[in-house]
């Protein structure tokens, strides 16, 4: 049958039909609204959310209506407020009660004749790639009591309350985004894989999750060749997705290399790494004893957190932030985490009274502050945090992972009071500042009881002996490395402004590190869109949407590069934006008005083992 069935977000000519079925359904079918003479059903929300279509050719089949955080309300506030739904505000801090990660899934409606297909289940399932892709962590929807079991199949679950509208009653369900997705993936995975190959998929996102684990970018290398039998594509390809430095090693770090690379690559490395803490602890002027070396700065956070955290722990990001913390916490260790919101209208500042308040709960086993924060790229001065730390409650240890302050200054450090406070940890990887990312190297600085507790745990030949000669001769070259961050800043600046004269409603932020951050529009092309299109061109750019629903869908992350790769990262989104920018493909539609309901005679299954039409 090919791929008939079509899934994309509606267009501008979806609408009336949109509006014309839910009439036809909730008003004339299910009596749950008063008919309208105009034969059409809209409300207050029209104009705010997003929907889902799918269609078979001309043939309009179904469509599932989304109601995103930024928003700012729900159809669900029309029938409960905030108070007698914990769901709309479940934090008991005022500083993280907001909804930034909670999406409302509506509406969701399929044409008589195509109720026993797999329409609605892929609706469903597009609806949750959708938000996934946007950041989303919760979905909030109301399912009809008679089909609750559908729901319930798919892995919602009910939160205590019911609600009645027109000749309906509904049940508020919740659940995770990451939970409902493995279950879709363990419990109808085959079946999933077959129907990916029978539809036609338009969204801006792939149809199958990602494997299990952190999203780091990194799709340039897979243009290259993961096998390695095409090296030769690196001179063609722009991996501006990672965070890679553009300068090469430090000259002697080349040498180093390159004096008997055989050598290198046969012999087993000093088993403690000695000889790197030592240069270590002369470059930073630190105790020996207070450091721990990993194979960068991933292998310190997996062996830090495993030993100290638990799924009992409670732990407080920044969002949005580096995404391998809130991978290794809650999905890995499974802790109980929350978000500390930073935003946007503030400049990405972590404002210090408001931490403050939500650390002095006396709550937190862990705080975690990446400084210069990936991706915001915003800097906390050190007198902030230091202060921050020195009013927190003595149970809460804080993590400061300092990976780009080379960028702004060594002297920020909080290694110094790493060295003396047992609540503070400071981790450094030597990859993004030093050139070094190939090679794995990464330290962090504690207390002595700390560090050596650290290193009891630390296996044999942490770091690759290639690693250590080249960790080692880059900390002895201080004034390279001064030079090519100045350099970067000086690239930086000229690749923002070459970016913000391409079109002026796209909003151009600079960073303090080697990266900026693109916003597009709203109505425009998404982030998903504007990457994809520049790789047809060979240059890899960061859709930074799955870090946080903050970014809205909008806002690509670039990486600094060299003149003539800036150059090339600037004709590709040009080109990406004429391509774009006509509406061919076009961004989210305006939404509609009630509740998620499910279509008439909707499948008893979430999936169906016939094939999708």
């Amino acid at each position: 049958m090919g791929r008939d069935l079509q899934l994309r977000v509606a267009t501008a000519e979806d609408l009336e039909w949109i509006h014309e079925l839910r009439h036809r359904v909730y008003a004339e079918e299910l009596g749950q609204h008063a008919p309208d003479p105009a034969g059409r059903l809209r409300d207050g929300l029209d104009g705010d959310n997003v929907y889902l279509v799918a269609a078979r050719g001309a043939a309009r089949i179904g469509f599932v209506s989304l109601t995103p955080p930024w928003v700012g309300r729900y159809a669900l506030d029309k029938y409960l407020s905030r108070d007698e739904l914990p769901l709309l505000n479940e934090n008991d801090l005022s500083d993280l009660s907001d909804l930034s990660d909670l999406f409302e899934v509506r509406i969701l409606t399929v044409e008589p004749r195509w109720r026993a297909t797999a329409a609605a289940p892929l609706l469903m399932y597009a609806a949750l790639r959708w938000i996934a892709a946007r950041g989303g962590r919760r979905v909030a929807a109301m399912g009809r009591t008679e089909l609750l079991d559908m729901y319930l199949a798919v892995g919602l679950r009910p939160v205590g309350r019911t609600v009645h509208s027109g000749a309906l009653t509904f049940e508020v369900l919740t659940g995770s985004v990451t939970e409902l997705t493995k279950l879709a993936t363990d419990r109808y995975g085959t079946t999933l894989e077959r129907l990916g190959s029978e539809v036609d998929w338009r969204l801006d996102m792939t149809f199958a999750p990602g494997p299990d684990g952190c999203e780091h970018g990194g799709a340039s290398f897979a243009a290259i060749g993961t096998d390695f039998r095409s090296l030769h594509r690196r001179h063609r390809v722009v991996a501006a997705d990672v965070l890679d430095a553009w300068f090469a090693p430090a000259p002697g770090v080349r040498a180093a290399l390159a004096e008997d690379p055989a050598w290198a690559a046969r012999t087993s490395p000093p088993t403690g790494a000695e000889g790197l803490l030592a240069e270590i602890a002369t470059a930073r002027g630190l105790p020996a004893e207070t450091l721990a070396v990993g194979a960068g700065s991933s292998d310190l956070i997996f062996r830090a957190f495993g030993r100290w955290l638990t799924p009992e722990s409670r732990v407080l990001l920044l969002d949005p932030g580096y995404g391998e913390y809130a991978h290794v916490t809650e999905r890995v260790i499974g802790c109980r985490v929350d978000r500390f919101r930073l935003r946007r209208e503030d400049g990405w500042r972590i404002d210090p009274d408001r931490l403050s308040a939500a650390v002095a709960s006396g709550h937190y086993d862990l705080v975690v502050v990446v400084n210069p924060n990936n991706p915001t790229g915003r800097h906390a001065p050190a007198a902030e945090l230091r202060s921050l730390i020195a009013a927190a409650p003595a149970r809460t240890r804080w993590w400061i992972d300092e990976a780009y302050l080379g960028y702004v200054d060594l002297t920020e450090s909080l290694a110094g009071l790493a060295v003396t406070d047992p609540r503070v940890v400071v981790c450094t990887s030597l990859s993004k500042m030093y050139a070094l990312s190939g090679m794995r190297a990464a330290y962090l600085v504690a207390e002595p009881n700390t560090a050596a507790q650290l290193r009891r745990w630390t296996p044999p030949w942490p770091v690759s002996l290639p690693a250590q000669l080249a960790a080692v001769a880059a900390l002895r070259d201080p004034e390279y490395y001064s030079d090519r961050w100045r350099r970067t800043h000086a690239l930086r600046r000229q690749l923002a402004a070459d970016l913000a004269g391409l079109d002026e409603t796209m909003v151009v932020e600079e960073t303090v590190a080697n990266f900026l951050t693109v916003i597009l529009p709203s109505g425009g092309p998404s982030a998903a869109q504007l990457v994809h299109e520049c790789r047809r061109h060979d240059v890899y750019l960061r859709d930074l949407s799955p870090l946080s629903p903050e970014y809205q869908g909008r806002t690509v992350r670039i990486a600094v590069k060299d003149t003539a790769e800036n150059a090339r990262i600037v004709a590709a989104c040009q080109a990406a934006l004429e391509v774009l920018r006509p509406g061919s493909t076009p961004g989210p539609v305006p939404g509609s008005d009630s509740l998620a309901s499910t279509p008439a005679g909707a499948p008893a299954a979430p999936l169906r083992s016939g094939s999708a039409r």
